[in-house]
């Protein structure tokens, strides 16, 4: 079969194959290039989920009709002016998106521009790939684009797309991505006809604007429990915003990465993130967070992907290191702070709401029951109406109140006054030999003694092991083990740092590599299953970081038994002590396994319980 050249048309649908997958593809293209346009505000139309119409219009600078006429060819942008692929300071230059839609679609170009205003508007219309002429045109400023029948020349394309309602939610969720990383521009978009986004412009300083911004998003729990997160590590910096630990989900979809700007998804960012919270989640529990990297723009390739949806950094270790860094800096800062929704959840959990039987009273119905908890009392007194005089005439005494407390309510010494000035306030009580009751200045506070103990020796075990060096025990005989070539280059390539955390091991030829020594912490440790996880783990996240971890599980699982058991009784003395010792403890707000430590009930709360507010 003899070579050939493609016609235009045929190329640009091969082109629209791998630019625009789908409406949200279109949609992500087409915003991104009204914010390199300098616009204020965009406006997003859809109908049919933004098959039948995707209309984006923006306040930007505007195209003449000589630039209307080049921007739907090829490979034509404005936005590499000296040929420089290296310092690219737009969000795209591919000059591939418009004539990639206009080959599957009806497209349409109206502009205008700022600094020619007095030119008018021009217009441009691309049917299937087949190019219009120029054409004069009514619009005020900037430029709007309608995308019309998407897919309608490729009609095998047009299987493909989901429903309307899921390709909607696709198209809102580039809008979401691209409206936090510039939160200083007004996005808004209707899908057909219904408003679903209206986000106006924020006001403030940088980081302002970003927790105003990722509220409107992200939700009020996130703005209210979110760590600020600044870092510097040469010409690169990281910042945004992170959750306590307590504040997390059972997905990552809530994870947020941005560099230079540009939503991206980078294993080695993920893997970055994962460590930083290793120590402080359960296992399938995720943080939420969104965070901008600012990178020179000669130590980054952002131009892997077609979609721009990837990055290349020149040193991935820098970058995963500032991320972890960062993170920790900010979750050690935060201290024995909890998340607020840990004590929403709290409330939630007392308020019930019995269903009222029919024709019966709310309260009495032959017993009384508080149906969330299924409990049942006053036995005995069935088979009569609760009438006042009846109830009154049929209930026993009240028994004396035991002079004494109970077994499981130690209550202690009234608090002084200045003790309540302490974060976690001033012991009260110990009920069930296992929680604290402290009162604050302006609440009260519910500490599980076991859990916030164990945090405390477990960030004492953390320190010495890293102050004093990881201890190493030699193994009587190398243990050889076998891995495929890329794991085995993988593992020596980062032996050094295997050998910070007491992993040595050398080349064994082929590819086997040969373990000398192993942490003394894991004393009889599966070698061979440790090796291969660790290879696998530095394969997906560029980190020997799950060594690490398994050290802080061995130094978790040591602390939960050194620590204060649940059933012991404490002395007014040792609750207090336990109660500043967690003031003073990084990461005292959750137990070594992702769970609160305490519980704060505002007294605003507590009065909303019985109705006082």
């Amino acid at each position: 079969m003899p070579i050939r050249h493609l016609p235009d048309t045929l190329i640009n649908q091969i082109a629209a194959g791998e630019v625009i997958e789908r409406p949200a593809a279109a949609v992500k293209e087409l915003v991104e290039n009204a914010i390199d346009a300098g616009a204020a505000r965009i406006e997003v139309v859809i109908r049919d989920g933004g098959a039948s119409l995707i209309a984006v219009t923006d306040d930007g600078i505007g195209m003449t009709a000589d630039e209307l006429a080049m921007a739907v060819d090829r490979h034509a942008t404005s936005k590499l002016p000296d040929d420089d692929l290296v310092h690219i300071q737009s969000l795209g230059f591919r000059g591939e998106a418009l004539p990639s839609i206009g080959a599957v679609s009806r497209l349409s170009i109206t502009s205008r521009p700022r600094s020619q205003p007095d030119d008018g508007a021009s217009v441009i219309v691309v049917d299937a790939g087949r190019k219009h002429p120029v054409a004069p045109a009514a619009l005020s400023q900037g430029t709007k684009i309608e995308v019309r029948d998407l897919f309608y020349a490729t009609p095998a394309r047009l299987k493909f797309l989901k429903s309307p309602r899921t390709e909607m939610q696709g198209v809102r969720d580039v809008l979401e991505h691209l409206a936090m990383a510039y939160p200083d521009i007004h996005f808004r978009m209707l899908s057909d006809e219904r408003e679903v986004m209206d986000l106006p412009a924020a006001k403030g300083d940088l980081f302002t604007r970003r927790l105003d911004r990722l509220r409107q998003i992200m939700g009020r729990d996130f703005a209210e429990n979110a760590l600020r997160i600044h870092a510097e590590r040469g010409d690169i910096k990281l910042s945004g915003y992170a959750s306590l630990p307590t504040l997390n989900r059972g997905t990552a979809q809530y994870q947020h990465f941005f560099v230079n700007g540009r939503p991206v998804r980078d294993k080695q960012i993920i893997g970055a993130v994962r460590g930083a919270y290793a120590d402080f989640l359960a296992y399938g529990r995720h943080p939420m967070l969104c965070l901008f990297l600012d990178v020179p723009p000669e130590q980054v390739d952002v131009n892997v992907h077609p979609a721009k949806s990837e990055v290349r950094f020149q040193d991935g270790a820098i970058v995963r290191g500032l991320i972890v860094g960062g993170l920790k800096h900010a979750l050690a800062d935060a201290g024995h702070l909890a998340s607020t929704t840990v004590a929403q959840e709290t409330l939630q959990a007392f308020q019930t709401h019995p269903a009222a039987p029919a024709g019966g009273n709310t309260l009495w119905d032959g017993e009384y029951r508080q149906q969330s908890a299924g409990y049942k009392h006053l036995k005995g007194l069935e088979g009569a109406p609760y009438s006042g005089t009846a109830f009154a005439a049929r209930t026993p005494e009240l028994p004396d109140m035991p002079s004494a407390p109970s077994a499981r309510l130690h209550v202690v010494a009234p608090p002084a006054q200045e003790t309540l000035e302490h974060p976690l306030g001033a012991a009260c009580a110990q009920i069930h030999e296992n929680y604290i009751v402290a009162q604050t200045r302006n609440g009260l506070v519910l500490v599980d003694q076991h859990a916030a103990h164990e945090r405390i020796v477990y960030e004492k075990m953390k320190a010495a092991l890293e102050s004093g060096g990881i201890a190493r025990q030699a193994l009587l005989l190398p243990e050889v083990v076998e891995l495929d070539a890329r794991a085995a280059e993988a593992l020596l390539e980062r032996k050094d740092e295997l050998a910070e955390l007491g992993l040595s091991l050398e080349s064994f030829g082929g590819n086997a590599v040969a373990v000398q020594e192993v942490p003394a912490l894991l004393g009889g440790t599966d070698v061979q299953k440790l090796v291969r996880e660790l290879a696998d783990d530095i394969a997906g996240y560029g980190t020997a970081e799950p060594l690490r971890e398994k050290l802080y599980e061995v130094c978790s699982t040591m602390a939960c038994h050194g620590s204060v058991r649940s059933g012991r009784r404490l002395t007014a003395d040792e609750m207090n002590a336990l109660l500043r010792q967690m003031e003073q403890t990084p990461h005292a707000g959750q137990c070594n396994h992702g769970r609160p430590t305490y519980v704060e009930l505002k007294l605003g709360d507590i009065e909303k319980l019985f109705g006082r507010k």
